[in-house]
């Protein structure tokens, strides 16, 4: 993983010359806790150009059915070292019965930043994967909490719920963005939902999931330490019995942190070109999306679905919607 702070720089001042989509905590180092969103019209990096004038429409899954979402962010590969590789056998299977974003970027380099992005819709200023660092902005638990939604982070290899140590055998804080924001760690409620992944298994044996799931795999079974072969097996030992246990709305987001590229879209987004996947019961079956769309696309697109309102980067107009790959979408 690379730290790419010039890219970051380069993208802030990208988006002050646009005037669109405003992330405050992108201009400055020190988080707050202000939910920012902009009507001006953005445009996109690399060359591109976008129409948007407008937000994407509110995705739904089955008409606006109540949906259970879970999501499992994967480390360090480009779209095509996952998608149609041969090394990947499960993921492909699983592809070919689901909806694909083909054309999604992450946010920027290397994995923090793009953590913080999927959960509170901004990197905040931070371009590392620093572990003592902290935000003190809102994020989805706050969301969460607020709408009386259930949830849990299952971090493998955590030695224990609320953990906040740098790292311990093959789990890496960086790859935790929950212990990150002050607002869940100096809360021992919410903090108490940070736990080890082998409570997933007994939550789904006593048909007790939250609503929403958010799973970090350690840092072999995530690809990042370990082969995408390896990856690819741990997915296939995880996600069908997880599938099963979303219930009959269920959605499965299986994403990638930052590919090994500096490839980037919709102007918030330059960290590489990766696969997202939307699986399960609430997903379109072969759905494929082309427009191009990042980790804000992805956040904002949770948020629809579980009622929520869109935070920060997945409020920008330069954020399209995932809504194509769900059933009902």
């Amino acid at each position: 993983m690379r730290t790419r702070t010039a890219a970051v720089v380069l993208a802030v001042g990208l988006a002050a010359v646009l005037g669109g989509c405003a992330d405050s905590a992108r201009t400055r180092a020190s988080a707050s806790g202000e939910d920012r969103s902009s009507s001006l019209t953005p445009g996109h990096t690399g060359g591109q150009t976008t129409a948007a004038r407008t937000q994407s429409g509110v995705a739904t899954v089955g008409g606006g059915a109540r949906a259970r979402v879970a999501v499992i962010v994967m480390e360090n590969q480009e779209y095509g070292q996952v998608i149609g590789s041969a090394a990947a056998p499960f993921v492909d299977g699983l592809v070919k019965h689901s909806g694909l974003a083909v054309d999604l970027y992450a946010a920027t380099h290397p994995s923090l930043p793009n953590y913080l992005a999927l959960t509170g819709g901004s990197t905040f200023g931070i371009a590392s994967d620093c572990t003592s660092c902290s935000v003190g902005a809102t994020s989805i638990v706050d969301q969460l909490q607020a709408a009386h939604i259930s949830w849990k982070a299952y971090m493998e290899d955590l030695p224990h719920p609320c953990f906040t140590g740098a790292g311990a055998g093959e789990y890496a804080k960086k790859h935790d963005p929950f212990v990150y924001y002050t607002r869940v760690v100096n809360d021992a409620g919410r903090c108490a939902k940070v736990v080890p992944l082998t409570e997933l298994s007994i939550d789904e044996r006593r048909r007790e999931l939250p609503r929403f799931i958010w799973i970090t795999p350690n840092l072999c079974h995530d690809m990042h330490d370990c082969s995408v072969a390896t990856g690819d097996r741990f997915l296939s030992t995880l996600v069908p019995q997880l599938l099963r246990s979303l219930g009959p709305h269920g959605l499965l987001f299986i994403t990638w942190d930052e590919g090994t590229s500096d490839s980037g879209c919709c102007q918030l987004a330059s960290g590489g070109h990766i696969a997202t996947i939307v699986a399960g019961p609430g997903a379109r079956p072969g759905a494929r999306l082309t427009t191009p769309t990042d980790h804000y696309s992805l956040l904002q697109t949770i948020e629809d679905v579980l009622g929520l309102r869109r935070l920060r980067g997945a409020a920008c107009m330069c954020t399209r919607s995932l809504a194509p790959l769900l059933a009902g979408g």
